[in-house]
């Protein structure tokens, strides 16, 4: 085994060391103070709470550029919420394929083959790195699938594998996708994500974007299982408007609604939609330059085309000290701890399922220079860590 020289600590910290894929960074220049005119205290139903989320809603159609024929709702749960709560209601009439690559969306292919029992269903799906080869999918049926693979840094390149013809429902679970990638809603019938992802708002709630379409089979088709309360989009077999006027089917923290109207208000004082994949992209750029120029870390994601700009997913590579999964997933717990003790970054270990690594959040509240200075630290680390293999070998 080569050996591996250690480097003088980095004398300077990323001035914000979050680097959590969800919840993720709060945007640059955030303070409690932004929240002062949040409508606590009062009832959401009330109209200063339900102007608050109707002005949510306002503002996420045109920071996200959503179609005006699209609805809006504001949703329990989060992101897996959202999608379950089109997956309950939603799917049945049609065959479906649910496309998975990573942990959350294989939770889906769990719900729609295991839980739904639905029989003309099927799972299509890649191991952790790869996408599944999107040309077997069957667009007359209903096709579930992640933007951006969340867990495995692997995500679509665009939405040309969809057809504007197809006659089944996409449902696309776009949370560490939207406000960093471009979203074809030409393609998607029904688009969800959760505030705490490339906007940095609080946990709990989910956003639930639906087409023309989606509201068509929500309106001329009833699931023959019951649905609870918190899935209910329709009323008396017509679409519940009341959900994407801003007024919740739950409780909602007008302190996290607050919240998300300051993420909203930062993204357009920066330019908008373009302005933040141009912050996510530069944030994934300097992790990019730092693989290449290091020889014992590489990216999960194979292809190029593929990598994530948002949940950047790193493993070590065939040069790197530690040889066996057993050895690495221990090596990558060392740096992540040795890093998190000097409070030069947190939250950035690879995922529990995926391989041995890092997963560095690149979206657009992260500064590009936190990055870099994250990727000194990791040296570092290495450089530590490496050493005591050597050692003990």
């Amino acid at each position: 085994m080569p050996a591996v020289d250690k480097i003088t600590k980095p004398g300077a910290k990323p001035a914000n060391p979050r680097f959590s894929s969800g919840p993720c960074a709060k945007r640059p220049g955030w303070s409690f103070d932004n929240l002062a005119g949040a409508a606590l205290g009062r009832s959401h139903r009330s109209k200063a709470g339900k102007g608050k989320l109707a002005q949510a809603i306002a503002l996420t159609r045109e920071v996200l550029q959503v179609p005006q024929d699209y609805r809006i709702g504001i949703v329990p749960a989060s992101d897996t919420g959202a999608v379950e709560m089109a997956l309950w209601s939603l799917l049945g009439p049609r065959g479906v394929d649910v496309v998975a690559w990573e942990s959350f969306s294989k939770d889906w292919v769990t719900d729609v083959l295991d839980q739904l029992k639905l029989e003309n269903a099927r799972g299509v799906v890649a191991p952790f790195g790869e996408l599944p080869d999107l040309s077997q999918l069957d667009f007359e049926r209903d096709v579930v699938f992640a933007w951006n693979g969340t867990t495995s840094g692997v995500r679509v390149p665009n939405a040309d594998f969809i057809p504007l013809d197809r006659k089944g429902l996409t449902i696309c679970d776009a949370t560490s996708a939207a406000f960093a990638q471009p979203l074809d809603f030409a393609k998607l019938d029904v688009t969800t994500y959760s505030w705490q992802k490339v906007l940095g708002g609080e946990a709990a709630h989910g956003v639930l974007i639906l087409s023309p379409r989606a509201v068509e089979r929500l309106e001329t088709y009833a699931p023959p299982w019951p649905l609870p309360k918190i899935f209910r989009l329709t009323k008396r077999g017509k679409l519940n408007e009341e959900i994407f006027e801003g007024e919740t089917i739950n409780t909602p923290s007008l302190l996290a609604v607050e919240d998300y109207l300051d993420a909203l208000a930062w993204a357009k004082s920066i330019g908008g939609l373009d302005a933040l994949f141009a912050r996510a992209n530069a944030n994934a750029r300097v992790a990019a330059d730092w693989v290449e120029r290091t020889p014992w870390i590489d990216f999960l994601a194979v292809d190029p085309a593929t990598r994530s700009n948002t949940g950047v997913c790193l493993v070590f590579s065939k040069e790197c000290a530690a040889k066996t999964p057993e050895a690495q997933k221990a090596l990558a717990k060392s740096m992540v701890a040795m890093i998190e003790s000097e409070g030069a970054g947190y939250d950035f270990g690879a995922y529990r399922d995926a391989p041995p690594g890092f997963r560095i959040w690149c979206g657009a509240t992260v500064e590009a220079s936190d990055v870099a200075l994250l990727t000194q630290w990791l040296d570092w680390a290495y450089a530590e860590a490496s050493v005591e293999i050597a050692q003990a070998a």
